[in-house]
């Protein structure tokens, strides 16, 4: 999510758009406002402590951040014409803020406590009714695929009307192919095959998937696997507990590598030194990690789950799993280490697809949408 705020708002400002982007402070000392780029600011909205806060706290201080953001957009040079809220805490503040201010609201999830309820069983349903308040009242509601729309109006009676698809997009000057054997090198992994995994430790992301697929691999035992990423939510350590466990179990120790979060633009590496990506979310509204490694040019084998249908072409740019069985997963991932050529062909066809997913194109849906809410009368919530 903080790529896709990031990466659009640059790409809006571009398009001529100016973008504030306000944030909750999480550290002492910064500054109030950062210029990123001409057109693009970020904001830095004191809201509880000055330091990080635990993910279930959050909602706590919405109310502080939603005041400390009216009372910097009331006092702004330029006054704001349009609410774009990111993820449903934001949600809730812009929901407030439209009413305040009298701005329309144009609202992206990322992902929806509905969604993730029906496959993992454990979203509290305070956030789905926040949820389903925010959607009642939005404006303009954005699906980044026709599955997300799909779940917005069957589980929050979205009016489809209002739900516009706008696909994100993929920073082709950091992500891009690049040779095998470099980046191998400067991760200081050996000739083997490398499976790898990027995304937050949850139970979501599907990691332990990964983990029990190396393990099915019993004809490649130099296979390796590398995870990147770190615990996130309440669960989250626990989650890492549990992959070391696996790890132990099927004594895999020598063969997988935890990696802590890196820098977004030091992901291409790890894309380019795999000769496969796994992407075994139990539900995905979109799938940057997928979009990320097909524009590297590394074969993906991806649940087929949500937006990750819409990405990956089955047996062209990669493979989609039904089901959550390792062994399927591992079955796919040796097609692709048995046959070169069609490692090949798939790193190719992945590349051309990724081409289709371009942030200025993403920007310039986002200002049709945009204009036309413009022209009309603000939704009155429902």
């Amino acid at each position: 999510m903080n790529v896709y705020v990031r990466e659009l708002s640059s790409a809006l400002a571009r398009a001529g758009i100016d973008c504030d982007v306000y944030t909750r402070a999480c550290e002492p000392g910064l500054p109030d406002i950062v210029e990123m780029e001409p057109g693009f600011r970020v904001h830095n909205v004191p809201a509880g402590p000055p330091g990080p806060v635990a993910k279930e706290h959050l909602p706590d201080l919405v109310p502080e951040f939603t005041a400390g953001v009216r009372r910097r957009m009331e006092t702004a040079f330029d006054a704001p014409g349009f609410i774009h809220a990111n993820y449903w805490l934001s949600g809730v503040a812009g929901h407030q803020l439209k009413h305040d201010l009298n701005l329309p609201l144009v609202s992206t999830f990322h992902t929806l406590a509905r969604v993730k309820a029906e496959t993992c069983g454990d979203e509290p349903e305070q956030r789905a009714r926040a949820e389903a308040q925010v959607i009642g009242c939005s404006d303009a509601i954005l699906a980044s695929t026709s599955e997300e729309r799909a779940q917005l109006e069957r589980l929050y009676a979205a009016p489809s009307e209002r739900v516009e698809i706008v696909a994100p997009g993929v920073d082709h000057r950091a992500f891009s192919p690049g040779p095998r054997a470099a980046s191998r090198a400067v991760l200081g992994l050996g000739d083997g095959p490398v499976l790898l995994f990027i995304g937050r430790i949850q139970r979501l992301k599907g990691a332990d998937v990964a983990v029990q697929t190396l393990a099915c691999l019993e004809d490649y035992p130099a296979a390796s696997l590398v995870i990147v990423g770190g615990p996130s939510g309440p669960d989250g350590d626990a989650e890492l507990a549990r992959l070391h466990e696996l790890v132990e179990q099927y004594d895999l120790g020598a063969r997988v590598r935890f990696v802590p979060a890196e820098p977004h633009d030091h992901l291409a590496t790890y894309y380019r030194a795999a000769d496969a990506c796994l992407v075994p979310s139990r539900s995905e509204s979109f799938g940057l990690v997928a979009l990320e490694a097909a524009a590297c040019g590394t074969p993906v084998v991806a649940a087929a789950v949500g937006g990750l249908r819409s990405l990956v072409e089955h047996a062209r740019t990669g493979f989609l799993v039904e089901g959550r069985d390792p062994a399927a997963y591992a079955a796919y991932v040796g097609e692709i280490l048995d046959n070169p050529r069609l490692a090949h062909e798939m790193s190719r066809n992945a590349v051309a697809s990724a081409h289709g997913y371009r942030w200025s194109m993403t920007a310039a849906r986002l200002r049709r949408v945009y204009a036309d809410l413009a022209a009309r009368q603000l939704v009155e919530c429902s």
